[in-house]
């Protein structure tokens, strides 16, 4: 056992903003801007809370392809609406601050866990517990709760309107970003391989690579492909992410990879133009291969999805289930000691331990220290933009909206820059149903930010992740299991037709996905305060072996179409 150092550092350390930032900041602009005018305008301004907890729906899913888009954002929207009736009931019926404070940190577990165990990606449960939280404290009478609720079911509807709407003008919009990130990779691969000086890079950029196009091809398959039309059509970007996986082989190329990494590059900025698909290289005249000339992927068989997914996620042994626990233990102490220092609401501490909860010790102090810089620098701004605020409530709608944006804009910069723009949006928020004093408002979520932090860190320390090490020994045997099927499948000789294609293509599948499994295995563990030594050099010939069989495999999947 040992102790891991944490970093201080590159916590704070801005990095480039994710390319498609802007897509749920102006979804959830418009999605909060309409409920908020129209509440305006009826004088009815209190209800804010309640429209507010279906606007901000609009900030999941843009990374799915619409079909997949649709059906997610309906199950966001069904449990943005039950969560708040759980909470706005029990804040009807129970006196008790400290009983609220156990049930909201119950509920903050389950939103961890049940986002953790879809993949839904960002905010992940953040948005829903701040919401659940909040209302969990807000003065409520059964009675109310079916209006409040009809008023989120609502907003929430809009919301799935407003992140579908630019499905009218680029229906394949999503798969196209995707193929055009695994080409970004691709080409930046194939640069540091050219370079060839350091071997952790070349490994990384390895990695980085198989990741995005696992993504991708993820991405393709969540897409119908019920009829020829829909097919054809999804050929195009099926034959650049081929061109892109081939660099994991070596397949093209590696005589002039500058060339190829630059051509890599042109086809992923035509892709996210929106334009028409590019039909050669710029450089070259060499043509991709159509449609007709490689059989068409699919995801592997027998693999579980859906329901089955998350079940066998949170199945026991899980290793989400040492998060849930952390959650629910350091929301619940949190939110305790919060009322025993005196605060009246201990939501914000409750929201602020559950934030700072990631997959390890060493994200969870990253997390914990970004949220206490930026939630005292957003007190800060929040408190010199008293003068503003106390203007009228139009000027903090637009406060409101604009932070909401800015949030979007900054956290994918660093999750401390984001909360500079999210504490006092969210005080915004809250403020619309209640008239408390400024300086009580910032004392109080001041306190509660290091509250939840310290407590929460604390029991994050405390309750460690004694599986993590056990989860790369698994890894580590579904990657052998994948490398003996692969080398199986290289021994024979390649068969013509499809078959042959469909089966390389299904081992690839099952191989990229074991090692990208591996090192998210490896990066948990390696970030665990107190862990039991890794099996490193264990792991780094499992990945070599592992990446040598899937650059065979990407050959020989590859190669036939790319020569065509």
């Amino acid at each position: 056992m040992r102790a891991r150092p944490l970093p201080v550092r590159s916590t704070v350390r801005l990095r480039r903003p994710v390319d498609i930032w802007h897509k749920p900041a102006l979804s959830a602009v418009v999605a909060m801007a309409v409920p908020d005018i129209t509440l305006y305008a009826l004088g009815r301004l209190d209800l804010i809370l309640y429209t507010s907890a279906g606007s901000l729906c609009a900030l999941y899913a843009h990374g799915l392809p619409y079909a997949a888009r649709a059906r997610t954002l309906l199950w966001v929207v069904l449990g943005m609406v039950a969560s708040l009736g759980i909470a706005l009931t029990a804040a009807s019926l129970i006196p008790s601050a400290a009983v609220l404070v156990v049930l909201a940190s119950l509920l903050a577990a389950a939103h961890k866990m049940a986002c953790e165990a879809t993949r839904i990606g960002p905010p992940g449960n953040l948005i829903l517990t701040f919401v659940a939280a909040s209302a969990f404290f807000v003065p409520q009478r059964l009675g109310q709760v079916p209006v409040h609720l009809a008023l989120a079911l609502g907003t929430g509807g809009l919301a799935w309107l407003v992140c579908m709407a630019p499905g009218l003008v680029r229906p394949r919009g999503p798969e196209r970003i995707a193929v055009a990130r695994a080409l970004e990779a691709a080409a930046a691969l194939l640069r540091t391989r050219a370079g060839a000086g350091d071997t952790e890079a070349v490994a990384h950029a390895r990695h980085a690579t198989a990741a995005a196009v696992n993504a991708a091809w993820h991405t393709l398959f969540l897409v119908p492909v019920r009829t020829p039309a829909r097919t054809a059509a999804g050929a195009g970007p099926e034959r650049f992410l081929v061109r892109a996986e081939s660099a994991l082989g070596g397949v093209d190329g590696e005589a002039h990879p500058e060339a190829e990494a630059e051509r890599l590059r042109g086809w992923a900025r035509e892709l996210r133009r929106g334009g028409p698909l590019p039909e050669t290289a710029a450089a070259g005249g060499e043509s991709l291969p159509g449609p007709d000339e490689a059989a068409p992927r699919h995801p592997v068989p027998g693999r579980p999805g859906g329901l089955r997914a998350v079940r066998a996620r949170l199945a026991p042994g899980s290793p989400l289930l040492p998060i849930g626990a952390r959650v629910a233990a350091g929301c619940v102490l949190a939110g305790w000691a919060s009322m025993a220092v005196g605060v009246g609401h201990p939501y914000w501490a409750v929201v602020t331990a559950a934030s700072i909860y990631q997959a390890n010790t060493t994200l969870s102090w990253q997390r914990a220290l970004q949220r206490t810089v930026g939630n005292l620098l957003g007190l800060l701004l929040f408190s010199a933009l008293l003068p503003l605020i106390r203007t009228g409530p139009l000027a903090m709608i637009a406060l409101a909206l604009a932070f909401q944006f800015g949030a979007e804009a900054c956290i994918t910069r660093n999750y401390w820059l984001g909360s500079v723009c999210v504490t006092p949006m969210a005080l915004l928020l809250t403020g619309f149903g209640a008239h408390l004093p400024a300086a009580t408002l910032v004392g109080d979520r001041w306190t509660d930010t290091v509250v939840g932090a310290a407590v929460g860190l604390a029991c994050c320390v405390l309750v460690t992740n004694r599986r993590a090490a056990d989860r790369i020994d698994i890894a580590l045997e579904r990657v052998a299991a994948a490398e003996s099927a692969a080398h199986r499948l290289l021994a024979a000789a390649p068969a013509p037709g499809p078959e042959d294609a469909r089966e390389t293509g299904w081992a690839r599948d099952r191989l990229v996905g074991c090692l990208v499994e591996l090192r998210e295995a490896v990066d948990v563990a390696a970030g665990e305060w107190w862990q039991r030594a890794l099996p490193e050099e264990r792991i780094a010939h499992a990945e070599q072996r592992g990446h040598r069989a899937l650059a065979g495999l990407v050959q020989r999947h590859s190669a036939p179409a790319l020569a065509a």
